[in-house]
């Protein structure tokens, strides 16, 4: 027999698929069986498979040991860099502020030091996440940015805050800003970018099209002039939708390709992008659990895009 407080991250799922987390050796047939013989209760009572688990209930399982070994949990993430720049942090959220050649999440090649590892062990080594006490939730990023991109990604440090922030940016009432230098000079100063992409997965490359084609998803970038030189400019652009190298290929598309960008630039090969994002804003327009950081802007006061930006400029004097 064992037995289970439900804690707040395990908590809004349902009752059928916690058991099968939690114990994947416990075959599904039975668990169904069980819960109908009453040997599976929440506080007490008999349940259902459907049931939707609350934060303090009582789970009790009355089945042999055998049935019941739980998951192995391994923690990888303690092999991660303890190396991570917080922008802030409250209990809900954590921003940090990625450096360009870090991964967010593994790719195949990397699995332990990337952004989302060093959070879970940042977080496992302050006492606010155990991965044996919350059975179902780990930390997670609720947005993403390329690994030679730097900036502001945001980490969910409970199940309800990823949600919600998975529902803010769906509704863009989380703006993000980015910071961006460029060949040569726009010809507008400020104007708002509309096209059309398709994503080559196999390239893990896009194009960007001005007409609408089979299979494309639009896209809306919008960029401001905030300063330029001779040879480059420096841009903020903000994020009206979020498709993969969006930034990158539609500025590409105008003409006006990223410096150092070795995949849609002039430079080829590998190197950094110049692109930093460099802003958020809550702008919040519906009830939600984050209200309260509601009209807050996060911003990166010391960016590496300026000061390259600012190298740039001096050296054509």
């Amino acid at each position: 027999m064992k037995s289970f407080l439900i804690s707040k991250n395990d908590a809004e799922q349902r009752l059928d698929k916690f058991i099968l987390k939690k114990f994947p050796k416990l075959p599904k047939s039975l668990m169904f069986k069980e819960i109908r013989k009453k040997n599976i209760k929440i506080n007490k009572k008999r349940t259902q498979p459907d049931y939707i688990l609350a934060e303090g209930d009582l789970l009790e399982l009355y089945l042999k040991d055998d049935a019941l070994q739980e998951k192995e949990v391994h923690y990888d993430f303690m092999s991660a860099s303890k190396e991570l720049d917080i922008v802030f942090e409250d209990k809900n959220i954590l921003l940090a502020n990625k450096k360009a050649g870090l991964l967010c999440h593994p790719d195949g090649k990397v699995y332990t030091d990337t952004l989302i590892e060093r959070i879970k062990r940042y977080l496992f080594e302050k006492g606010e996440w155990n991965p044996t006490e919350s059975e179902t939730f780990t930390p997670a990023l609720a947005n993403r940015i390329d690994r030679n991109t730097s900036g502001i990604v945001i980490a969910a440090k409970n199940a309800q805050s990823l949600r919600e922030l998975n529902r803010l940016l769906k509704t863009r009432e989380i703006e993000k800003y980015y910071l961006t230098i460029v060949h040569s000079v726009p010809e507008k100063a400020e104007d708002t970018l509309c096209a059309y992409l398709i994503k080559d997965e196999k390239k893990n490359k896009v194009s960007v099209f001005d007409y609408e084609k089979e299979g494309s998803k639009k896209i809306e970038t919008h960029y401001r002039v905030v300063d330029y030189c001779n040879a480059c400019s420096l841009l903020e652009i903000e994020l009206k939708t979020g498709r993969t190298h969006q930034i990158r290929a539609q500025m590409a598309h105008i003409g006006h390709p990223l410096l150092n960008d070795g995949k849609y630039g002039k430079e080829q090969g590998r190197f950094r992008q110049e692109l930093c994002s460099y802003k958020l804003v809550f702008n919040l327009k519906s009830e939600s659990p984050l209200e309260y950081l509601n009209g807050w802007a996060f911003e990166l006061k010391d960016c590496e895009i300026i000061k390259k930006y600012k190298e740039i400029k001096e050296n054509e004097k």
